[in-house]
């Protein structure tokens, strides 16, 4: 057993035998409280642990075996906690799939969700997310190993379980059957449990028998004896319910639970059908209990492991015209086959990248890297099975190699590594053919640029200053048109980019030295007239640079421009809609009065490093 009381500080045993230890160490985030009001309160429910009402996941993850059948259950108590009574309302999901929405009506009552699940994988994560009014929260949350075939499905490898009514009938009073009289420490709710639309519409004629004798309960589904010793006999021929079933309408797993635990005479039979509005072939077979059983006090548990349900579901047991007593009923579980949703396509990928950081909050958020909601480093893609398009790992303290795990993230868009102690080489990307930006700067990476990188056939932004790279930068990475920002490392320019890189550098020295000398000659001409004929005209450098693009044809004939903030303001759509970024700053989108569209950078690192990095470009 995993029983975790969440937000207790110590561990414990409890009245019946299960251990009960502290949630500490398995979840990531969230505050424990104590409840207002402790009294008669079972120890696990005077605790909570609660989390933020915002976009992210919180979710426990736990070790289970693979191919093993689990009783998975967690409860909620709200008992006004944080004082607002204010309801919560907030999505529960097992992995990636959504199990449940926790909807508390009630402070005082906990509601209580169980699921059975075929482990596929090493370890099982239950999430709490999308809290749509209060805050999300969990008392306890339990898991119970099953043996064996116990709840064997077709369908367990595409569906679980998700109970509904898990019900003994014939109960001896409210308190419910569980651990140890059943090993598995279900719990088998009473009959006598008075709530709304639960168990209504009871037949005339219902009464309540009990036996102390041993009963056989099978190996099978092994309902406990205690609730075998207990049942619901129709004295005036029928047993009728009626009960709301969570989830539903939907497929149903549905069993009953017979034995006889009358003694009848040799004249006397117990023979009965059921009855199911609209449903007619529920109506065909016929029970005979100690016949089917092979005996009294033995179980028989007839069953359907794939029907359709109402969300309303009415039932009756109703004896046969040849039959001298009227059905029985011990006890009855009805589950919802719920589809398990398969998740990221990346989530093995991811998990292991998770796993290098173990003592780092931010890589142990827990279950799939996309679904429902994504972690929060991470951006996915919104098809059914989502990939992962966008991390950001910037400014995490991390050491070491660049985890290899990236370079099999065959879909990923944007990769942000910059401002950690990452240290050798860059890895071979060439597998993510995606790549639009790259951001390794401010890190203690060494060695040659890899080729790969100019190979990258969508690949727009490579940030790698303030690194140890040395060696030429690749040619095929010279020619691509991207933005580039290779400064502080010893790197050079392509091997063979004498005919060109040197030519171009030199070319540029010459027409800026020419431009230069050139607008240094008309503000001295301008001086001149100034001083020879005084005028309260401002002298604008514009028509000298218009003269000079006479003489130089290809170069620019604009002069720069100084923009008011309002003007840039007005551009941007007060910096609207972000296009990029940089290692000190992002990139806005702008048009200008004149239809012009411009980029603007806005600076927001405000370290001398980054200002200075700034006013160079």
């Amino acid at each position: 057993f995993i029983s975790l009381d969440c937000g207790g500080a110590d561990d414990y045993t409890d009245g019946i035998g299960i251990q009960w230890t502290s949630d500490a160490k398995l979840v990531f985030g969230g505050q424990a409280t104590n409840l207002p009001v402790q009294n008669q309160l079972q120890k696990q429910y005077s605790t909570l642990r609660y989390f933020p009402a915002d976009t992210s996941k919180y979710c426990y993850t736990m070790n289970v075996r693979t191919r093993t059948r689990y009783l998975v259950r967690a409860s909620f108590l709200y008992g006004n906690f944080d004082n607002s009574n204010v309801y919560p309302k907030f999505d529960l999901s097992l992995g990636a799939t959504p199990w449940s929405t926790v909807i508390i009506d009630d402070a005082d009552t906990p509601v209580v969700e169980e699921a059975i699940i075929l482990a596929a994988a090493p370890t099982l994560s239950v999430c709490l997310s999308n809290a749509s009014t209060g805050q999300p929260f969990i008392s306890t949350l339990e898991l119970r190993q099953f043996n064996g075939s116990l709840y064997y499905t077709d369908y367990e490898a595409q569906f679980f379980l998700a109970l509904s009514a898990r019900i003994n009938f014939g109960a001896d009073g409210n308190k419910s059957v569980r651990y140890p009289d059943d090993p598995f420490d279900r719990i088998w709710e009473s009959d006598s449990l008075r709530r709304a639309n639960y168990l209504v519409d009871v037949a005339p004629g219902t009464e309540r028998i009990t036996t102390t004798k041993p009963v056989f309960v099978g190996t099978e589904l092994e309902p406990p004896e205690k609730v075998m010793q207990t049942a619901v006999v129709g004295q005036n021929g029928s047993l009728n319910y009626r009960l709301d079933l969570e989830g539903f309408p939907g497929n149903a797993w549905a069993v009953s639970y017979f034995a006889e635990i009358e003694d009848l005479a040799p004249d006397e039979t117990r023979k009965f059908k059921l009855v199911v509005p609209g449903m007619p072939l529920f109506s065909k077979p016929t029970v005979d209990v100690e016949e089917n059983a092979q005996g009294k006090y033995r179980l028989y548990q007839p069953g359907y492991t794939n029907v359709t349900l109402p969300f309303v579901f009415s039932f009756e047991f109703k004896k046969t015209n040849d039959s001298s007593k009227g059905p029985i009923l011990n006890a009855m579980e009805i589950y919802k086959h719920v589809q398990i949703t398969m998740g990221s396509q990346d989530a093995n990928t991811m998990s292991s990248l998770a796993s290098r950081y173990p003592q780092a909050g931010w890589a142990q958020e827990g279950g799939d890297p996309c679904l429902p909601v994504s972690w929060t480093w991470v951006q996915c893609s919104s098809e059914a099975a989502p990939r992962v398009l966008s991390i950001t790992m910037s400014e995490k303290n991390i050491t070491g190699s660049i985890p290899e795990e990236l370079t099999k993230l065959s879909a990923l868009v944007e990769l942000r590594l910059d401002g950690n102690s990452f240290s050798g080489g860059i890895p071979d990307f060439s597998g993510c053919r995606n790549l639009q930006y790259i951001h390794l700067e401010n890190n203690q990476l060494n060695g040659a640029l890899p080729s790969s990188l100019g190979e990258l056939p969508n690949l727009k932004e490579l940030y790698i200053q303030n690194n140890r790279l040395s060696g030429h930068i690749p040619r095929a990475l010279s020619k691509k048109s991207i933005i580039f920002n290779s400064s502080g490392n010893n790197l050079q320019g392509p091997s063979d980019s004498i005919s060109h890189g040197t030519i171009i550098i030199i070319v540029c020295a010459v027409v800026g030295a020419i431009l230069l000398l050139a607008v240094a000659i008309g503000c001295c001409l301008c001086t001149h007239k100034r001083k020879k004929k005084p005028s309260r005209e401002t002298v604008v450098l514009a028509a000298p640079a218009k003269k000079l693009g006479s003489y130089f044809s290809e170069v620019a004939t604009e002069t720069a421009h100084r923009f008011a903030l309002s003007e840039i303001e007005d551009a941007t759509d007060k910096f609207e809609r972000r296009i990029g970024s940089g290692g000190f700053g992002i990139v806005y989108y702008g048009k200008l009065a004149d239809g012009r569209e411009i980029a603007v950078k806005l600076l927001t690192n405000d370290s001398y490093q980054g200002i200075r990095e700034f006013l160079n470009e």
